[in-house]
């Protein structure tokens, strides 16, 4: 089979390149030609463009790239005609993606699969519409967007487990280094329990949070504060908010980092899911614009109880979320110190750490989505060639 792929940031390369090497598993004739990133080039196949020359994120960015997204799309959806592939797998990336499906439900006979499905429940509900009527099958990776999409829309999907899930698992299967190990490979003290902090993918919510992050761990002298450095963020961006600071920076090293981290900050997105896998406590916090503002869309316009995915998926708030209005350097404080060892609320975070693990499960989700997504291509085949 050929396979179309396209993703739009770092994580979709990731989630992508398991994808591919699994599809290629279930299917020996397998090729590919998308636009993803340097694991996905990893994996072969042809990459039309890396999703870095095309990720922009925010109201203003892409409005001054507004040419160069709509070129960017001009020139997929030609590749993809040219290349006639037996399916468009579409990776997140919504505002890019269901571009794409809706040309190829109206001028091709392409069907497109979406993996890891677009977060409609948390706002553009609206986009429901446009996923009936333009993507083939969806694949999701959260178990409460089961019951939202069957149940409230009445739109079948796969949830093949969780992919995060599936590589923090792989991650501690293989790795052997204990605490001394780690703290004298990256230079650090080893007579001190770690405050991980992680700052965010992005510049602006690095330099939004990381300050607020320091000052907050910096109260707690018996430990040290260890910066999680971004894959996307070269060093130099750090060094204006850590320099001169109890703060050391390692880069590349994320999952090692929570593996001997005694307590986390964390901003919003799959690091909060991450942290709570390895079983660190944490507090989320996310410092917006206009607070008052963004507090009120919040409990008004989005649709949604919770920020981190970890609250998401427990359905209640077992972490704390510090954001807004509430994202006060005082109340990180507070709440960091209730998770520290001998806090009055680590106990508790770590219990319901557990029913994280059990409602996410053993599935290996790229596995289980190349073997769904490989039957029904192979089905419909069979089914042409049969009439």
């Amino acid at each position: 089979m050929k396979y179309y792929i396209i993703v739009g940031e770092a994580s979709g390369d990731l989630h992508a390149s398991h994808l591919m090497a699994a599809l290629k598993k279930v299917d020996t004739n397998a090729s590919f030609r998308f636009i993803g990133g340097d694991l996905m080039i990893k994996e072969g196949g042809e990459c039309l463009q890396h999703y870095q020359t095309m990720a922009y994120m925010g109201f203003v960015p892409v409005l001054l790239n507004l040419r160069t997204i709509l070129n960017n799309m001009k020139q997929c959806k030609k590749d993809i005609v040219s290349w006639n592939p037996d399916v468009v797998i579409l990776v997140d990336y919504p505002g890019f993606n269901l571009n794409i499906a809706k040309y190829l439900k109206s001028e091709t006979n392409i069907p497109a699969f979406y993996y890891i499905s677009p977060k409609i429940w948390a706002w553009k509900e609206w986009r429901i519409k446009a996923i009936k009527r333009d993507i083939a099958e969806l694949f999701s990776i959260l178990p409460f967007e089961v019951p939202f999409f069957e149940k409230k829309h009445n739109y079948p999907i796969h949830y093949v487990g969780n992919p995060t899930a599936d590589e923090v698992r792989l991650f501690k299967n293989n790795y052997q280094e204990d605490f001394n190990s780690f703290v004298t490979a990256h230079s650090l003290p080893n007579n001190k329990p770690i405050i991980a902090l992680l700052a965010g993918s992005r510049k602006q919510e690095i330099k939004d949070n990381l300050p607020a992050m320091i000052q907050a761990a910096s109260a707690f002298t018996d430990y040290q504060m260890v910066l999680a450095g971004a894959p996307s963020i070269d060093k130099s961006y750090y060094l204006p908010f850590i320099e001169g600071r109890n703060v050391t920076l390692i880069e590349n090293s994320t999952y090692a980092l929570l593996s001997h981290a005694t307590a986390a900050l964390v901003t919003s997105g799959t690091a909060t899911l991450e942290t709570a896998l390895f079983n660190v406590p944490q507090v989320v916090c996310y410092k917006t614009p206009i607070p008052p503002v963004i507090r009120f869309a919040f409990n008004h316009i989005i649709k949604v109880k919770y920020i981190s995915l970890v609250n998401l998926i427990l359905d209640k708030e077992a972490v704390s979320e510090l954001f807004a209005d509430r994202f006060v350097v005082s109340d990180i404080q507070k709440e960091l110190q209730s998770l520290l060892i001998g806090g009055d609320k680590r106990e508790e975070m770590l219990n319901n750490y557990e029913q994280l693990h059990a409602i996410l499960g053993n599935e290996v989700a790229h596995d289980n989505a190349a073997r769904i997504m490989f039957k029904i291509l192979n089905d419909k085949k069979k089914q042409k060639k049969e009439e």
